[in-house]
């Protein structure tokens, strides 16, 4: 009699060696296919005697990412089982197949119940195992009762999953926080290390979930500081040591908590200095388990009030970890000072040299920390040194990826301290010539700012400059604010030696040469000749030997097949023939830039708590709260309207003054232009609304720019206008804004009764990864018809 063995009786062995012998894809899918066949029809066969080994069977294809939810009800077949193999494969089967969303879960309820009361040990503990992975908020309030008696048991076993398990249970049904709260305190005095451990791990979730519970357990603190004296002066134990070092997991937790307890608590903080400077300086180096139990006391000791000499002693330690050979700490070292900085600035400075080394490093995430690092460390006291050596590494190491963000704030750094202003000019053409096109067009439009507030610099720059130029024209920024400055100061260039260390001897021709050499040729980009074409002609009024010359030059380009290049030729041949003897006054040299004085921002929350208010808007502020953004950030009450004003007839006559002087007609008048209006201006955060008509509404762009030089993120954006008028607030266009960066969100403003526009804003983020003080401001200053 020949039998046949189905291929559902094949062991999980057996298909893993089969599957593991497939030679294609397309090899080990049809093994699975077969397989899977062969395990629904024994499913539909109830063969309860494989139902087992083929769910066993079917987890481990689930896990090569294969479909396997038919067998979910078999799972629960299996925890129903009276044995304790069958339970585990099904238990395992219900945390890898199910979760939460799956409406088996009234079906396994029941069979946790049964088992978390299971004189069986082990079988309690696959209930609790199964009940942390797989929890709802549902089955969190039917079971926890279980799970509370189970913290009381008298099994160390028993109480340490139980105490997992119960931060799930909190996690989904925070309002049971208050059934596992009085069970703490006899869990903190446990001798158990596993339950010990799970227990710090619970606490610590309930005041994460609840902040009210920190002020209950900080009167564990002394425990807690005992517990954590016993590990470190305790001697060697073969049960808890882990390369020397004694339970560094509850360690790391332990500090943990403390710094969630200490923290803006100066009294509770004093009680753990002592101990905290003990861990600090009796905790082995030499291996990684005694680094990870130092990084997370400095995180501790930086996140509470603690002492400055236990600080100093903290960034010290980070200091040590730069000096480690592992790449991985010195990442976790460069970051933690990016962190802390701000609190001990003076305490990060000794350890300069060593950041300035690390931006040698072979691995560019390493690099980028440390040049953020030496960005924040900038003052007016180490500039020089610490610009120079960001200026080197632009020069040499410095990725491809890093240069944007190097070069445009080592511009902003250089100019917020910079000892001279021709310290800043070398910096300045340093950076140009070695940032190649990585210099941002902000960067650009910047330094030629700077330099027109710089009238006594002027020969100096534009002959340093010129001489640049002459030596490379691949640079763009460096050509276009080269050539910007030749246009402006021309007539410097030529003027004879400036002290720049050589004499330096240019003629007229040599430096129209040049120009015409950068917008003739191939290399320089379309701007690069935008702004070369606008310096010729203003050369044309400073040289007057090459007025002709340069006239003809600028004709070749009315037949450029660039549009911008031809119409700035077609209108600069018009001023030479038609407006020749305007010309000098057209093309004067640009004034010095002034910036405007801060204006004193309007008091709109007096005027809004003082002003009369039309009876219908009081009567919507009284209303029940219908805005929640509102409520939020304090709700604002509209005004009554205002009549517009007439515009000024005089401003109708000199409506488009460039049309009027080519000679062309200018059609019909254009709308006059909405000046912007600047929001925000706090803690480096300059956030502007450009507006703009868009029919009968009101369309805002706020721009926010960042002008610090560290990151911000989770930046959040929010506005609430009076009742009487509608907004519409769409997404940003990014929640993150790197050093001198923006990002852009629009608003529509509809305000059907011309009331004056008053605005609340309130603004969110965090700086360097903390959370920086919420900004609220009241905007007042929008034209008067809106």
């Amino acid at each position: 009699m020949v039998v046949t063995i189905l291929p559902s009786t094949v062991k999980l062995r057996d298909l893993i060696r089969q599957i593991r012998s497939a030679r294609t894809a397309a090899e080990e899918r049809a093994i699975i296919t077969k397989e899977c066949a062969a395990i629904r029809d024994s499913f539909r066969e109830e063969d309860n005697d494989n139902r087992c080994r083929n769910v066993a069977k079917l987890l481990y294809i689930h896990m090569l990412g294969f479909p396997a939810h038919f067998g979910q009800l078999e799972c629960l077949k299996l925890i129903a089982s009276p044995r304790f193999v069958d339970k585990r494969i099904g238990y395992l089967g219900v945390m890898l197949l199910l979760d939460e969303r799956q409406d088996v879960h009234l079906l396994v309820t029941n069979c946790l119940k049964n088992d978390l009361g299971h004189s069986t040990q082990f079988v309690s503990g696959l209930a609790l195992a199964a009940l942390g992975n797989i929890c709802s908020a549902e089955m969190g309030r039917d079971l926890a009762p279980e799970v509370e008696k189970l913290l009381k048991s008298s099994n160390a076993f028993l109480r340490k999953k139980a105490a997992l398990c119960a931060v799930r249970i909190i996690k989904k049904v925070p309002d049971l926080i208050e059934v596992f709260i009085p069970l703490t305190k006899a869990l903190i005095n446990e001798r158990n290390h596993g339950v010990l451990l799970t227990s710090v791990i619970l606490i610590r979730e309930m005041c994460d979930i609840n902040p009210d519970c920190i002020i209950h357990f900080k009167k564990c603190i002394f425990n807690l500081l005992r517990v954590l004296k016993n590990l470190i002066m305790a001697g060697y134990s073969p049960e808890h040591d882990v390369a020397g070092c004694s339970d560094p997991f509850l360690q790391v937790q332990l500090l943990r908590l403390l710094a969630v307890l200490g923290k803006s608590d100066p009294e509770a903080s004093e009680q753990m200095n002592d101990i905290l400077a003990q861990v600090a300086t009796n905790t082995e180096t030499s291996k990684n388990v005694g680094n990870a139990i130092l990084y997370q006391t400095v995180l501790t000791i930086m996140d509470i009030d603690a002492e400055s000499g236990l600080r100093v002693l903290a960034i010290n330690i980070l200091g040590r970890f730069l000096l480690n050979s592992d790449k991985n700490i010195r990442y976790v070292a460069l970051n933690t000072l990016l962190r802390t900085v701000h609190i001990d600035k003076a305490a990060v400075q000794r350890h300069r040299n060593t950041i300035i080394e690390c931006l040698a490093d072979l691995d560019i995430s390493i690099k980028k920390r440390a040049m953020e690092l030496l960005f924040a460390l900038v003052n007016e006291t180490n500039v020089r040194s610490v610009i120079g050596e960001l200026v080197n590494f632009l020069s040499t190491s410095a990725p491809p990826e890093l240069k944007a963000q190097l070069t445009s704030t080592i511009i902003l750094l250089s100019d917020k301290y910079a000892p001279t202003k021709r310290w800043y000019m070398d910096t300045v053409l340093k950076v140009l010539i070695h940032g190649g096109h990585y210099v941002r067009d902000d960067v650009v439009n910047s330094v030629t700012q700077s330099i027109s507030e710089s009238p006594e610099m002027y020969a100096f720059i534009v002959q340093k400059l010129f001489l640049a130029l002459r030596e490379d024209i691949a640079q763009q920024p460096l050509v276009q604010v080269a050539t910007w400055a030749i246009g402006e100061y021309g007539e410097l260039l030529v003027a004879g030696p400036c002290d720049i260390g050589e004499p330096v001897e240019v003629s007229e021709k040599e430096a129209v040469d040049t120009l015409e050499h950068i917008v003739t040729g191939s290399v320089c980009s379309k701007v690069s000749k935008y702004y070369t074409l606008n310096a010729l002609m203003k050369l044309s009024t400073r040289f007057k030997t090459e007025a002709e010359r340069i006239q003809k030059i600028i004709g070749y380009f009315t037949i450029s097949t660039n549009v911008e290049l031809q119409q700035r030729s077609v209108e600069y041949r018009t001023i030479f023939k038609q407006f020749d003897g305007m010309r000098p006054a057209l093309l004067e040299r640009m004034p010095v830039h002034v910036a405007p004085e801060k204006q004193q921002p309007e008091k709109t929350e007096a005027l809004l708590d003082s002003a009369p208010v039309a009876q219908p808007i009081v009567q919507e502020k009284e209303e029940t709260q219908q805005d929640s953004l509102l409520n939020l950030i304090g709700g604002l009450v509209g005004d009554t309207p205002t009549p517009q004003q007439p515009a000024p007839a005089s401003t109708a006559a000199n409506n488009d003054l460039l049309m009027d002087l080519l000679g062309l007609d200018s059609g019909p008048e254009p709308a006059p232009a909405i000046p912007p209006v600047t929001a925000v201006n706090k803690q480096g955060l300059l956030v502007t609304f450009n507006l703009s008509r868009d029919n009968d509404k009101l369309k805002i762009v706020a721009e926010s720019r960042n002008n610090t030089t560290t990151p911000i993120t989770n930046y959040v954006f929010q506005a609430a206008v009076p009742r009487s008028i509608q907004i519409a607030l769409s997404a940003a266009s990014s929640s993150t804004i790197a050093p001198n960066g923006t990002v852009h969100q629009e608003m529509m403003i509809n305000n059907p009764t011309k009331a004056t526009l008053k605005m609340r804003v309130k603004i969110s983020y965090s700086s360097g990864g903390v959370p920086a003080p919420e900004i609220q401001e009241t905007v007042g200053s929008f034209p008067v018809s809106y």
